[in-house]
């Protein structure tokens, strides 16, 4: 690797974020990546509309709608009426799309724990502050 590649702090977290990908869809079992940040966002929240998930989810609203699109196809999520807006619609996780959630996030977890093996015990809650104090940074650039 380069000088200038391994000093890149984007580099080389889009470069982690590929082999994360890569050795997570190893793992899933009648599973895509796509719907993981859908899956995050509806298991701790519930419910919620199309527009928030995409802005979780860090994605624009076309990605965000053919990745619902696929969802509903494959009854994983279901849409419902807004109660405080019957104009409006939430998404839902269904029984099988929490249970694929379920198993999306055991793979998850197995692929966290290889790549923390990378740090000593101690300097792991370290590594994780720290990132997310770098996510709350972008996150108020957006």
């Amino acid at each position: 690797m380069t000088e200038r590649r391994s000093t890149s702090i984007g580099y080389l977290t889009n470069f982690a974020a590929r082999l994360f990908a890569r050795s997570l869809d190893r793992r899933l079992v009648n599973a895509s990546l796509g719907p993981m940040p859908v899956y995050y966002a509806l298991m701790e929240k519930g419910a919620l509309p199309q527009k928030e998930l995409a802005r979780l989810a860090a994605v624009e609203q076309p990605t965000m709608a053919n990745t619902l699109g696929r969802m509903e196809r494959d009854r994983l999520v279901v849409r419902e009426p807004d109660p405080r807006d019957g104009r409006s619609t939430l998404l839902r996780l269904t029984p099988l799309g929490r249970e694929r959630a379920g198993s999306s996030f055991a793979a998850a977890d197995a692929v966290n724990a290889l790549a923390l093996e990378a740090l000593a015990a101690e300097e792991r809650p370290v590594f994780m502050a720290m990132l997310l104090r770098i996510v709350a940074r972008l996150e108020a650039d957006r």
